[in-house]
């Protein structure tokens, strides 16, 4: 599909009304999600997949897939890394983006010096398959890089998890949902290996070609399902609650062909409340729509306790600190006390999907020459 003359920046009009529907709005597995793109959006069939396409492969969409609930289906943390003060925090940047399949997000972020925790630079997320044990993984990473120590934050509770950056763009300030936001927990789900070979399908990123109305009969058949069989698996899965949302994941954090960023500040927002307040605090929060995650996560003295992390991108940090300020002033005057609060502002960053396959995990841990059975708890080691 020719895509020179297609427009291919995120503000043009008819793909800015695609990109409000396809970043986050799909949610759970759907059987024909560019035509539900296409029906939300009202933009025609032809017109969406010939504009995801385009964007595609000009990288203003860095990938297509459906996402999993991964904090469901493997065990997973938000990790602070510190290093020597005279280390070159990129190279342990690289070495996590490119030599680690289970690190996802990588971000350098930054505090006032003397905010507590303002060490810890260096922050990623961190997965492993169900049966390894991620402290173990995060001591052979900070072995591998040079880390002097490590912050392991897994989260209790999720109370938001949806990065539609175009659909925020000019979001006023204290704009949030009349409800409640909803609580997801973190209970592992066991699978079957027909349930994995179906997972395993259908996270893989899609290529340009693939954007297609019939990609779920393509990904069947490549892994050798029935269609139907499939399509009951799928579905019987997105009950349980471990598939995500299918969404096109623009590249948000670097410059654009057309030297344009989608945003320019991402925030990393730090509450703390207390005790036994943390779910109720984390559904107040989460009801604000600029934010993009928002989880319970003990960040244990070295961050004073905080309990409340969320993040937010905005083009202005002024009114990404405004968005912060509504929320703290909405936490008050909902009866909860902050007792500390505090942003880590990201710099450097490169995101891709975490591998939580058991069968890559062994794969890795033979490449580093490591006993997969050594990186299991030591509760569950025979």
């Amino acid at each position: 599909m020719p895509t020179t003359s297609v427009p291919t920046l995120h503000t043009d009009p008819v793909n800015a009304a695609i990109l409000s529907i396809s970043e986050d709005r799909i949610q759970g597995f759907v059987r024909d999600p560019f035509g539900t793109i296409a029906e939300l959006s009202g933009i025609g069939i032809d017109t969406v997949l010939e504009r995801i396409q385009a964007m595609l492969r000009a990288g203003t969409i860095r990938r297509v897939r459906q996402t999993l609930m991964a904090t469901n289906l493997a065990e997973g943390a938000l990790v602070a890394w510190q290093f020597p003060e005279d280390a070159d925090i990129n190279k342990a940047f690289d070495f996590m983006f490119q030599q680690d399949p289970f690190s996802g997000h990588v971000v350098v972020r930054s505090a006032d010096p003397a905010t507590p925790g303002s060490r810890y630079r260096l922050w990623t997320t961190v997965k492993v398959p169900q049966g390894y044990s991620i402290d173990k993984h995060c001591a052979v990473l900070a072995k591998l890089t040079g880390a002097e120590h490590f912050r392991v934050m897994p989260a209790n509770r999720i109370f938001a998890l949806g990065v539609g950056h175009v659909r925020r763009k000019g979001m006023e300030p204290g704009s949030k949902s009349d409800e409640l936001a909803e609580v997801k927990d973190t209970t592992k789900a066991e699978l079957t290996d027909l349930e994995w070979q179906v997972l395993t399908a259908l996270k893989r990123e899609l290529e340009p070609e693939e954007v297609r109305r019939e990609l779920w009969q393509r990904r069947a058949s490549e892994a050798g399902i029935p269609l139907e069989t499939f399509y009951e698996v799928a579905e019987s899965l997105n009950q349980r609650g471990v598939i995500g949302r299918f969404s096109t994941f623009l590249e948000h954090v670097k410059p654009l062909e057309s030297g344009e960023r989608v945003t320019r500040f991402n925030a990393l927002f730090h509450w703390a409340v207390p005790k036994g307040r943390e779910i109720e605090a984390g559904r107040e929060v989460g009801r604000f729509h600029i934010l993009t995650h928002c989880y319970w996560r003990e960040g244990g003295e070295e961050f004073r306790n905080v309990n409340i992390m969320a993040v937010a991108h905005g083009t202005e940090k002024e009114t990404v600190l405004a968005h912060k300020k509504a929320i703290d002033e909405h936490l008050v005057n909902a009866g909860i006390p902050l007792l500390y609060t505090n942003v880590f502002w990201g710099g450097r960053s490169e995101i891709k999907p975490s591998e939580i396959s058991p069968f890559e995990y062994r794969e890795w841990c033979a490449k580093q020459g490591i006993d997969p059975a050594a990186m299991r708890p030591i509760s569950s080691r025979s």
